[in-house]
């Protein structure tokens, strides 16, 4: 009887552990949320290096918007192409696990957005914690179409590093003085390497050193 209660009692605690275990995975499933967002891809004047370009934008934003999420949330982002060029929208570095249509590549995974069209990405962002980035996987409009995907922990998730005091993204990027995409034609014509970039970017801003910038970063 002795050696009786003395098996079932490691047998119950383990037991009372899995319970918990289930439980938490339950808390962590149920605290996910769905994340709607609206792009609208239109072509907005913007002011770099003394000059003023009808730029290709995401809501009228260069960089476009961040979106912020955490590990379990899913995301749909409905996407309206008002500019002249196809479109297609890439969530780079995101494992898209059973939903590749999601993916983004123009012609690959998907057909782009034309003119005039509409689009909505749906996935989920499964073990993944973060700073990736999204931006147009159509020709050369990744240029200007581009901006911070920040993926934090589930709630009561503690970060894989010790807490920052403060966290800001920092997207790194090129600015042509003239249209991007005519920059890749004319290599494409040529069949030489596309000219280089005008300027270097931090958060859409060529910094102090370029004629007509924005003093510091936003």
């Amino acid at each position: 009887m002795g050696a009786s209660s003395f098996t079932l009692k490691p047998l119950s605690s383990c037991l009372l552990l899995c319970l918990l275990a289930f439980l938490t995975l339950l808390a962590s499933f149920a605290a996910a949320e769905t994340h709607y967002h609206e792009f609208v891809v239109e072509a907005k004047p913007v002011k770099r290096l003394c000059r003023t370009h009808n730029t290709i934008t995401v809501n009228g934003q260069f960089p476009g918007p961040t979106l912020e999420v955490r590990n379990g949330d899913s995301l749909a982002v409905k996407v309206t192409n008002r500019a002249k060029y196809n479109v297609t929208i890439h969530w780079h570095g995101l494992r898209q696990l059973r939903n590749p249509w999601a993916d983004g590549p123009e012609y690959v995974t998907q057909c782009p957005i034309q003119p005039g069209a509409t689009y909505t990405y749906r996935f989920t962002i499964q073990d993944q914690e973060g700073t990736l980035w999204w931006h147009a996987h159509s020709k050369w409009l990744r240029a200007t179409v581009y901006g911070a995907l920040i993926i934090y922990p589930r709630l009561g998730t503690p970060y894989p590093f010790s807490m920052p005091k403060k966290e800001f993204p920092l997207l790194l990027g090129e600015w042509w003085d003239r249209n991007p995409l005519d920059v890749q034609r004319l290599a494409q014509f040529t069949g030489g390497a596309p000219n280089v970039s005008d300027a270097y970017t931090i958060n859409g801003q060529p910094g102090d050193l370029y004629r007509c910038s924005k003093q510091g970063l936003p």
